[in-house]
């Protein structure tokens, strides 16, 4: 059991860096389309190859638009995401995205009309509270954080709340490997036309862009989804949601020791409060579904 949970948590971690690798590859002159599109391009191509080793069989013609659709979410989630560290903290950034939790809630209730448990509400209102503290907005100078990036950011959050919704439809019958690879060639695509202009006229493409897109496409669209795939079965779907709250604190950590960007003691309880409340909420999920 052990092993299943390291793999799972080592799945969160990998995603926990990206941002600031991200952030470290803007000092280089590389920007968020040609970074973002890239990662999806040679994940896609890693996971069309893993799918192929694989022999697992395609999804239905039915599933496969609506894997694109899912791709093309996520696609645009991880851009704005990306963006955004360009102009607010990445520390800050993973805080805003973490609102997918609720926005999903949110979306599910407009949508499908499942409307949120009292808890879920209270539990809502907690992220919140942590969020600001975690954000450092307390103990920052008034509107010292970008509001554009702010806006970004919150924008990727409702893109991947919707990724998660419409992930939540897709057939369970279709096998990881195929899923993920349709979801990638949906993500590249959709960044592709999101920056046609500056990937075609203003990119950066060679071998010094290519490190970075190798390094983002392993530890981000490659490694998480095998190891979610062989460990969450394993453990357990209340498990795989605690151990994935990891990705918060590492992120937080990652920018703290790689970029240098401060942690203040109201952001360290607010990060535990998210924490707390997100472990809360998934589990309080789990047992309403």
């Amino acid at each position: 059991m052990t092993k299943y949970i390291l793999m799972v948590l080592t799945g969160a971690v990998s995603y926990g860096i990206l941002s600031s690798f991200v952030k470290l590859a803007y000092g280089y002159g590389y920007h968020s389309a040609e970074i973002a599109f890239l990662q999806a391009l040679l994940g896609a191509l890693l996971l069309l190859g893993v799918w192929g080793v694989s022999g697992k069989p395609n999804a239905s013609r039915s599933q496969i638009p609506l894997l694109l659709v899912a791709g093309a979410a996520i696609g645009a989630a991880t851009f704005l995401y990306y963006l955004s560290v360009k102009y607010i903290p990445a520390s800050v950034a993973i805080v805003l995205l973490m609102q997918f939790t609720w926005f999903s809630l949110l979306l599910e209730w407009l949508f499908f009309r499942k409307r949120p448990l009292l808890s879920e509400g209270i539990i809502t209102v907690v992220i919140l509270a942590g969020s600001i503290l975690a954000s450092g907005l307390l103990s920052q100078e008034p509107f010292l954080l970008s509001l554009r990036g702010v806006f970004i950011v919150l924008c990727a959050s409702v893109v991947y709340a919707l990724y998660i919704v419409i992930n939540s439809r897709a057939d369970k019958a279709t096998s990881w490997q195929a899923k993920s690879a349709w979801m990638m060639i949906g993500s590249a695509v959709a960044i592709f036309l999101m920056n046609f202009h500056s990937l075609v006229f203003e990119n950066h493409f060679g071998l010094g862009l290519l490190k970075w897109g190798v390094f983002l496409a392993f530890f981000g669209t490659v490694l998480p989804p095998i190891l979610f795939a062989i460990g969450m079965p394993k453990i357990g779907a209340s498990t795989s949601g605690l151990v994935l709250t990891a990705e918060l604190p590492v992120a937080v950590l990652t920018a703290h020791f790689l970029l240098k960007e401060p942690i203040s003691f109201p952001q360290l309880m607010g990060i535990a409060l998210m924490l707390g409340s997100l472990i809360a909420l998934n589990r309080v999920t789990r047992q309403k579904h």
